[in-house]
């Protein structure tokens, strides 16, 4: 098992099966892609993916999808590891994401804390959660 960079189409790909595969693909497609950092766990095969994203000393994670066959077999918690020792060695204060609110536990497992800032989008509802370093 190990993790690397990887390609946008490639991120996309597990994007789109794992969120919204009911979606035509571009709706996953984020503005700022080209300028994150993108990063997939590979046990054989590509398995799980995640985005980051640099801001001064603040750093947002965004889309962490792991597809469904290997979800709650620790994937997604190896590569959020992985994201948070990279945001400590970069020197970040802060970091963050949107999460769902259905998989806010998952993310508190990881020390990781609401802000008290709720939305939603397509009909699902989110909690905006941080850990600070």
């Amino acid at each position: 098992m190990y993790i690397q960079t990887i390609y946008l189409d490639q991120v996309w790909e597990i994007r789109h099966k794992v969120f919204w595969p009911d979606k035509p693909l571009d709706f996953i497609k984020m503005e700022l892609d080209s300028e994150g950092i993108h990063l997939g766990l590979f046990d054989n095969t590509l398995i799980s993916v995640v985005s980051i994203f640099k801001e001064g000393k603040d750093m947002q994670f965004r889309k962490l999808g792991t597809l469904n066959e290997f979800q709650g077999k620790g994937y997604g918690t190896i590569l959020m590891n992985h994201v948070l020792e990279f945001a400590k060695k970069e020197g970040m204060n802060r970091l963050w994401c949107n999460a769902r609110i259905a998989k806010k536990g998952f993310y508190e497992k990881l020390g990781m804390r609401e802000t008290g800032q709720f939305f939603t989008r397509d009909e699902v509802d989110f909690t905006i959660m941080e850990i600070l370093f």
